[in-house]
């Protein structure tokens, strides 16, 4: 059997005196260089300076639209097959243009259960469902709200984007 011998303390040890001293030490260190070098600090005071997005950030779902304002999605099913979270609920129809063969009637995306893993946008042939909307902010009452239909994903685009793509027919 193996026996560890413990160190005898010394007084000072036992009541812990000097890692409080050396931890207030270090906060008040660290309290005078944010003081006098503010543009060390490394917070964003958030509603007025925003953090900056990498231009890769899988934000909030969108829609892209044709030309004619209708959806480009064609109601594959192939994002709702992709999806991991089994987030995504289509329910598809005839569209009444013949060169299209059928469009989203019903396009929800419950976004409680959604990993943002961009694995729906990856799986679209058409680009119909970007993930570029740069929105970090979410915020709701009720679960209800956080389940997005065909018209708020179709509205869902960022300043500076096109709700267009190109016309794959």
């Amino acid at each position: 059997m193996l026996v560890v011998r413990r160190p005898k303390l010394s007084l000072w040890d036992k009541l812990y005196l000097g890692a409080v001293f050396k931890g207030m030490w270090i906060t008040l260190k660290h309290a005078v260089g944010n003081i006098f070098h503010q543009e060390r600090i490394l917070t964003y005071e958030y509603p007025e300076m925003k953090k900056p997005i990498p231009e890769n950030y899988r934000a909030e779902h969108r829609l892209m639209r044709r030309p004619d304002e209708t959806p480009r999605c064609t109601a594959c099913m192939l994002c709702a097959t992709a999806c991991p979270a089994d987030c995504i609920e289509i329910v598809a129809a005839e569209h009444p243009d013949p060169r299209v063969e059928k469009y989203p009637a019903v396009y929800n995306i419950n976004l409680l259960r959604c990993v943002y893993c961009s694995l729906c946008v990856e799986a679209c042939p058409c680009d119909a469902i970007r993930m570029d909307t740069m929105k970090i902010e979410q915020a709701g009452y009720t679960r209800e709200h956080f389940i997005v239909d065909k018209e708020y994903l179709l509205k869902n685009h960022p300043e500076g984007k096109s709700p267009y793509s190109i016309a794959l027919y």
